[in-house]
């Protein structure tokens, strides 16, 4: 009788701790805990800019980039220059041997002497042929040849100034100057080959101007508007680095991708490199909607929620309601139907809330943003979920 009698008394303590304990515990403590209120931070729904874009796989192109190509023909005597190279404008980037060329511009400038000397003297034999037949000494018919060999002496000696003009210009050709400044590219040739006029020597680009190229889908590239729709090119974490409007759309798409060529210009002040592969975003539009922070979003089945600030006989509840919801803009939703503007949704603490649970709002603290309000988020359920 003693046991039994122990044992009752110890079965009734229990039973009266667990009552006590029920009724301690916190929001998710049954009928005690529904009668405390939990502190949540609250935001109104506002309208913001909610952009709709499509993130591709751009090439950076410059705008300035040509293949250099020799004007004459021979065999390479210099390289001074190397591959990816700054260079400056005019600065050499190959020689071609120019030994033939100087040898004839020698024999050309010794056959202008010649032509020189014969020149003058037509013209003293011309002087003095006048000069005899003023005095009726010579002829006319001499006087005419005489005046014709001093004509055909000066029409020589140009002729042979011309020639000497045109091959101290070819032999310039036979260094390989740079247009204009930029980077020199791989040299496909070295010292000793023979080149010729349709030989590519190398190729020089600018990184000052550049164009990126993405490919957009067909039905996309109709939304497209040459001058203001945006491109941005981002970084590695997806932080767009440079905005720069559309200049051109190609008017068919792709024969082997069937995809249109997209193409925007920029200046490069941030470093990047011509036939650099980067992540380009086509922002299509921009439109005012309401917009729900993607944190303060739940999910059940395919239905998205949000808790908002609702009214009981109690006091102030939170109440879970259905959300249609759009693009995603930033940290942001877009809310496209179940919620109107100024809507207090509840942004903090969502993973501890239920239906019906009292709450004390609270405006979200100025400059926490989605840091402040997203910590205390329910994890995954408060992610973008597509």
């Amino acid at each position: 009788m003693r046991v039994v009698r122990s044992w009752s008394v110890g079965l009734a303590i229990l039973a009266l701790a667990a009552c006590r304990g029920s009724g301690e515990d916190g929001p998710q403590g049954g009928q005690g805990g529904a009668g405390r209120a939990m502190p949540v931070e609250v935001q109104p729904l506002e309208p913001g800019p909610v952009r709709e874009t499509g993130e591709y796989l751009g090439t950076l192109i410059s705008r300035r980039s040509i293949t250099v190509y020799p004007q004459v023909a021979g065999y390479v005597q210099e390289i001074p220059v190397r591959p990816g190279q700054q260079v400056k404008q005019g600065e050499v980037l190959l020689v071609v041997d120019p030994r033939q060329q100087r040898a004839s511009l020698r024999a050309t400038q010794a056959q202008r002497a010649s032509a020189l000397a014969q020149r003058e003297y037509a013209q003293r034999t011309r002087e003095r042929s006048a000069q005899l037949l003023k005095e009726g000494l010579q002829s006319r018919q001499d006087y005419d040849q005489a005046v014709a060999q001093a004509e055909q002496a000066e029409a020589t000696a140009r002729a042979i100034e011309a020639q000497i003009q045109a091959q101290q210009v070819q032999l310039g050709f036979y260094q390989v100057n740079a247009p204009y400044a930029g980077v020199v590219g791989d040299y496909p040739v070295k010292v000793g080959d023979f080149v010729t006029q349709q030989t590519a020597l190398t190729t020089l680009s600018q990184s000052r101007a550049l164009e990126v190229s993405v490919e957009v889908p067909v039905e996309r590239a109709r939304a497209i508007q040459v001058g203001r729709t945006p491109v941005e090119v981002l970084d590695p974490d997806g932080k767009p680095v440079v905005s720069a409007p559309v200049f051109f759309v190609a008017p068919t798409p792709s024969a082997a991708t069937q995809l249109v060529e997209v193409k925007a210009a920029f200046e490069n002040t941030m470093g990047l490199r011509a036939g650099q592969l980067v992540r380009a975003r086509v922002v299509y539009e921009t439109r005012e909607a309401l917009q729900v922070p993607t944190f303060a979003v739940t999910r059940i089945s395919s239905q998205s929620f949000v808790y908002v600030v609702g009214q009981a006989d109690g006091g102030t509840v939170a109440q879970r309601v259905p959300v249609n919801l759009g693009e995603v803009s930033g940290n942001a939703y877009e809310v496209t139907g179940g919620l109107d503007a100024g809507t207090r949704v509840v942004v903090s603490g969502i993973q501890l809330l239920r239906e019906g649970q009292p709450i004390q709002p609270r405006p979200v603290k100025q400059g926490a943003g989605t840091q402040g309000v997203g910590g205390s988020g329910p994890g995954g359920s408060t992610t973008p979920q597509q």
